[in-house]
């Protein structure tokens, strides 16, 4: 007969767990504290991990009821300023509260096209020559007169030097036009010198040290943030979440007030040269030639450049709409909207839309619930910065295919902002030919109705083509510096957005 031994009662103290937790006997009071002590620490760090868990979770549970909206399309699509519009409809304390830190953004939205403009007559000043007649009748009727030229360092074309009277009469020895011209823009390069220097500064200060090789044109980039850091100055954290009032911000860093302060009496000083280079008969002719091509918000300010140089500026919102300024990565900004009387968070998420930034926006794509593209309608006679080849418009459209086509969005509420559409206006009066840079245009007219209901169907074929789910595309008609209009569309576009969130949730 095979003997088995009885299993060990668990109250047993052979038990190797009561061996372990039971306390040693030769175990001092000493070390029974330490052990207690430690044991106390051990649970605090667990609790204090559980209760993190905890908070993470219904967190992760209360985000998975945020609307989350994505604002795509390509670099100076409007992006950034329809989120501005959001903003101002929808946090308008939080736009309020970082009004001042635009101010470098603005000054640099004029020094770098001050540059561009002294670069282009640079390297066309030949093209300059071919109708002498018109271009110095041009010269006389705007810089003829003494007191301009006096003022510029120039000799008054057609006149002498001499103090005597008699001496006042056309004189043989008067200066050409081309020479005439090319003394005038010297002495307005050397009077703008100084706003060229202060260029470099400005943009270290913004961006950072941020280098995105071929950005095209020196543009500045910055990434998230980049308002609270520009007040608090570079290399400062920012433990007010970004938000300061305007009086606290000018009371900010003290190197990033010199420099803006620097800037501003820089501007200050040579805000009439600004305005007579702008304005100069050489720069209409290559704006006319095309061998000058601003962007929108450039003209807006250069347009504008005695008021906001005035002393003591501020920025307004129309400034802030206008301002340009490129945001590496993605932007997160969070708002609570109300919509038929519930509140909900929304997220709102802006993205850099150059070609070397798209990558960045598949891990958005999973979990959005709509999608606000837009397509700038008036870049028809543009080509992208980082592929010369590509028009803008041909671009904005293969972008939209792949944003249609993919599978991550095949459910997702999806709006087309046909933007820009005052530029393209504006354009279509200054008989910009479509047919020129897109040939399939042909011989369509050249009015907006046409133009706009021509690209319309593009980007409506591209989205039929990739929609075997039925899904509705909301198209609108947009210029997202107009308040006024932007704002309503805004609501109507939170409304349906909102409409198919709750939809989708009575589903789950």
């Amino acid at each position: 007969m095979i003997r088995t031994a009885k299993p060990p009662s668990i109250h047993s103290l052979d038990d190797p767990l009561s061996a372990i937790l039971r306390p040693s006997p030769t175990e001092s009071e000493q070390d029974r504290r330490e052990r207690l002590r430690r044991e106390a620490d051990a649970k605090k760090i667990s609790d204090r991990i559980d209760e993190e868990l905890n908070l993470e979770k219904e967190r992760y549970k209360k985000k998975k009821q945020d609307v989350k909206l994505l604002l795509l399309g390509q670099a100076e699509s409007g992006k950034s300023t329809l989120q501005k519009q959001f903003q101002l409809l929808y946090s308008p304390n939080s736009l309020e509260e970082e009004r001042i830190s635009w101010r470098p953004v603005i000054y640099h939205n004029i020094a770098r096209p001050v540059r561009r403009i002294l670069d282009a007559l640079d390297a066309y000043s030949d093209l300059l020559d071919d109708d002498a007649d018109d271009f110095s009748m041009d010269i006389d009727s705007k810089f003829g007169t003494p007191d301009t030229a006096a003022r510029l360092g120039a000799p008054s074309p057609g006149f002498s030097n001499s103090n005597d009277p008699s001496d006042q009469t056309p004189s043989v020895l008067a200066p050409s036009v081309r020479s005439d011209y090319e003394v005038q823009l010297g002495h307005l390069r050397d009077r703008l010198s100084p706003l060229l220097d202060a260029e470099a500064e400005l943009a270290e200060r913004l961006s950072g040290g941020i280098d995105v090789s071929g950005s095209g044109k020196g543009n500045v980039f910055v990434r998230s943030g980049w308002q609270a850091r520009s007040l608090l100055g570079k290399g400062r954290g920012d433990d007010t979440g970004g938000r300061r009032s305007v009086s606290s911000a000018t009371r900010g860093d003290p190197t990033h007030d010199l420099l803006c302060e620097h800037v501003a009496s820089v501007l200050a000083s040579c805000k009439d040269d600004i305005r007579e280079l702008w304005e100069h008969p050489a720069v209409r002719r290559l704006r006319d030639r095309r061998k000058l091509r601003l962007e929108e918000w450039a003209e807006f300010f250069l347009d504008n450049i005695i008021r906001v140089s005035s002393t003591g500026y501020v920025p307004t919102m129309d400034d802030i709409l206008h301002a340009r300024i490129q945001t590496m990565g993605v932007a997160e900004h969070i708002f609570d909207m109300s919509v038929h009387g519930r509140t909900v968070t929304w997220h709102l998420y802006d993205v850099g839309g150059a070609r070397g930034q798209r990558h960045t926006w598949i891990p958005y794509f999973d979990d959005a619930n709509a999608i606000i593209f837009l397509a700038p309608v008036s870049a028809y006679d543009q080509y992208l910065d980082e592929d010369p080849r590509t028009n803008r418009i041909d671009d904005s459209l293969q972008l939209f295919t792949a944003i249609c086509s993919n599978s991550l969005l095949k459910k997702v509420h999806l709006v087309l902002f046909l933007n820009k559409t005052d530029v393209l206006q504006n354009k279509l009066d200054r008989a910009i030919k479509v047919k020129k840079y897109i040939t399939s245009y042909g011989d369509r007219p050249m009015e907006f109705e046409a133009v706009v209901n021509y690209f319309k169907q593009h980007f409506t074929q591209v989205h039929k083509r990739n929609n075997e789910n039925k899904r509705v595309l909301y198209t609108h008609l947009t210029s997202v510096v107009d308040t006024k209009a932007t704002k309503s569309i805004i609501m109507n576009v939170s409304d349906s957005i909102f409409r198919k969130y709750l939809a989708d949730a009575a589903l789950v």
